[in-house]
Parts: C-alpha cells; structure tokens; sequence
C-alpha cells in the first residue's frame, strides 16, 4: 500500500507501477483523437511541446508488408533539431507496428502544427539513450514506472531532419 501523504511505499514494501486504463480505453481514446485530426482536416489534434510538456506529432511511415503508408499520432519531445519519442504500444508488450515499420524503412515524414518534416528514424544508444530517457522523466510522466510494465526494454527512438 502506497502511503498518500508521500506517495512513498511503507518500509519494506517494493513500489507499484502506475494503474494504466483498460486497453480498450486506450484504443478507443487513439481512435477517437485520430478520427478528430482526420474530422478537422489536420487543423487540430496536434500541438509542438511546451515546457514540461510533450507535444503531438503525426508520423507516417512506409509499412513493412504492405508497402502503403501508415500514419499514427505519437507523444515527442525536442532535442536540437531532432524529434525524440518512445517505441511503446500503450506500453503492452509488443513493439509498435510503426515502429517495426521504422526500423524495415528509416525514412518518414511528421508533421507537426504547422510544419511538414522528412525525417531519418533511429533508436538512440547507450549514453544517448539515457539522456533522451531522462528527458521524458523531465516531462512529469512516470516513464520508469511504466517501463516496468514491458518485459522488453523501450527504445527511445531519434527522428532526425532528412536532407
């Protein structure tokens, strides 16, 4: 039991990870933000990120099987002129499929409010990662909590500008 006053756990006692909604939840709460950004014609369900908080981004990949293009709305943050986001699947354990189509064909496009970007994606590494990671602890999420929840570590994923 957590204690409320210090949201610690009592002596002895090992920390929980977060309470996360029901899956259905989730997928529902996807579907419904992207049929709003489809609704508004791309004008709203997007936002750049703020101090101390992710922005959205639409990132459209090539799929791996098909070869048609998939497009899904992601949590980002900025770092320099690099997009950095989590490979989670509402952190289930199974990698995401844009990401796995990320990794068949690293080249994508977001768009974020108000702007289009090619971009280059990749999973940051070692010394990288742990800076990126920490840059998402920074945002007020409890990352490390639900990382706990995979049985696979969370790639970090850097989506850099394409020439």
């Amino acid at each position: 039991m957590v204690d409320d006053v210090t949201a610690a756990p009592p002596p002895g006692e090992q920390p929980t990870s977060p309470r996360i909604p029901p899956r259905w939840f989730v997928r529902t709460a996807w579907v419904v933000h992207r049929a709003y950004y489809r609704l508004t014609g791309h004008r709203r369900g997007l936002w750049r990120p703020k101090p101390n908080r992710w922005g959205t981004m639409a990132l459209t990949t090539v799929g791996r099987r098909t070869g048609q293009e998939r497009t899904v709305i992601l949590g980002y943050y900025e770092d320099g002129p690099n997009l950095v986001t989590l490979a989670m699947n509402g952190w289930a354990a199974p990698e995401p499929a844009w990401w796995l189509n990320l990794q068949a064909h690293p080249d994508a496009t977001v768009e974020l409010k108000g702007a289009t970007r090619a971009v280059r994606g990749r999973a940051a590494r070692g010394d990288e990662r742990a800076r990126l990671w920490e840059g998402w602890k920074q945002l007020g999420d409890d990352v490390d909590g639900f990382a706990t929840r995979r049985p696979t570590e969370t790639a970090v994923v850097v989506l850099e500008p394409r020439s």
